[in-house]
């Protein structure tokens, strides 16, 4: 961890305000490398892993010199998937707290084109969005990019792999030539370069290194028969009782059966997988993220894009046949240099897949045996919280302090029982500790949240 605090940056005092109020005491790495880059106004390339606080470094850098007077869309971030983006948006708004009038809007697939048209009418400071669905607003007039000053390619690999090269072109060219172009990747492979020299002048590089962010996981791995393998992901749950905990599986099917059995045997699991519902997935991870749920089950399709912090532990049901994919799994348990551990099955037919990770790891893999393992999950590894949803959001003005004034107010719930509260234009969730789930409940029906009565149910 850097010893360089942001008070050492030109930055204005609302902004350092808001990073203060979140707890960010002195810069990473890739903050302390990037920022004067950023803030100097040159095009940067920075190659940084996940979970390094690239997010923040371009976060500060692009709000710092915004015009909150002009409602012109200033600065842009492309994500590679709708949660990513979701993420980003949410941290911007976190950081923006503290200066007036900023708006923030998402411009992703999988949700109504219309809405988001009403949105852009009203004028937007900073955009965050898929590549095909910014594409889409650019096409049918709804977006105009001429006054952008800053745009930002986050993961921008990842996009480059999932085929967007030819939307992110077409999004630039749209873009003032004199803007200023943030790359963040976590891999610098052919086609980072070949899109810097087409669209970046002459950017400064920043690289910060796995050793500088340490991520210490401890790997096994058992054998299991293809038949055996989902009641294994049981008994390893009883084993080491992680909270909270993902399960990564190959295909939907396996995904959505694995949910279906832990949830039989009193384990609090919902499954995450690409043929459900935008609104389903945004619900699925945000119980996921609040406590609300105990074990996420996922296909990487699914997970592709999600950055959850403290996650105890990581169990790939099925190893995947990329042994990079499997280091991606993986590196989600352990964050920020805590420790993390990685439990992966290993069916007869997937040893090859074993000896591509062992290759990839330069040293011998752990195995052990499930024989060892308890059968039976006793007591059941319920989630600590559940989840209020308030049918009021951002439209309806409704802030988190809002809805915390209002639980521990006139409600009577101690400050200590209400956990992660996010709130989208719509809805708000509020997580609760499980045992006073149905006071708060009641509560919340019965009174009022900022002299208003909205419908509350438990998720």
């Amino acid at each position: 961890m850097s010893t360089h605090p942001f008070s050492s940056l030109p930055l204005p005092s609302s902004l350092l305000s808001s990073i203060e109020q979140l707890g960010y005491q002195h810069m990473t790495p890739v903050q302390a490398a990037a920022l004067p880059v950023i803030l100097a106004g040159q095009d940067l390339i920075a190659r940084s892993r996940t979970g390094s606080g690239k997010t923040a470094a371009f976060g500060i850098g692009l709000l710092a010199p915004l015009n909150p007077a002009f409602f012109g869309c200033q600065a842009l971030v492309l994500s590679p998937t709708r949660e990513l983006a979701g993420q980003t948006a949410t941290a911007l708004r976190a950081l923006a707290r503290n200066t007036p009038n900023i708006k923030i809007i998402t411009l992703c697939g999988g949700t109504p084109f219309g809405p988001q048209a009403a949105s852009l009418e009203q004028g937007a400071h900073i955009i965050v969005g898929t590549p095909g669905r910014v594409r889409d607003h650019l096409q049918r007039g709804t977006l105009a990019l001429d006054r952008l000053n800053c745009l930002v390619l986050d993961e921008a690999d990842r996009m480059l792999d999932m085929g967007f090269i030819d939307s992110i072109s077409e999004i630039i060219e749209a873009t003032p030539e004199r803007r200023q172009t943030l790359l963040f990747s976590a891999t610098y492979p052919a086609g980072i370069e070949t899109l810097a020299g087409r669209f970046m002048r002459e950017p400064q590089q920043v690289a910060i290194e796995e050793a500088e962010v340490l991520n210490p996981i401890a790997q096994r791995f058992y054998e299991v028969s293809a038949d055996d393998r989902l009641q294994a992901v049981l008994r390893l749950l009883a084993a080491e009782r992680p909270q909270p905990c993902m399960v990564f599986c190959h295909t939907r099917q396996q995904c959505q059966q694995l949910q279906q059995l832990l949830a039989s045997n009193r384990v609090s699991a919902l499954a995450l997988h690409g043929d459900m519902e935008q609104r389903e997935r945004d619900q699925v991870l945000a119980l996921f993220a609040n406590q609300s749920c105990s074990v996420l089950v996922a296909t990487d399709v699914a997970a592709r894009g999600i950055d959850i912090e403290g996650v105890a532990a990581v169990i790939n049901a099925e190893l995947s046949p990329d042994p990079a994919v499997h280091t991606h799994r993986i590196g989600r348990s352990g964050r920020a240099g805590q420790p993390g551990l990685a439990l992966s099955l290993v069916a007869p037919a997937e040893q090859g897949r074993a000896r591509s990770i062992e290759q990839r790891l330069g040293e011998p893999l752990a195995w052990h045996s499930l024989d060892k393992l308890p059968e039976r999950l006793d007591p059941p590894l319920l989630a600590p919280m559940r989840t209020l949803a308030v049918s009021g959001g951002r439209k309806d003005k409704v802030r988190p302090g809002d809805l915390l004034g209002a639980l521990t107010g006139e409600a009577g719930l101690p400050a200590d029982a209400i956990g992660k509260i996010s709130i989208s234009d719509f809805q708000a969730l509020v997580a609760v500790r499980w045992e006073l789930a149905n006071t708060a409940l009641e509560r919340l029906e019965e009174g009022k949240i900022k002299g208003r009565r909205f419908k509350v149910r438990l998720l």
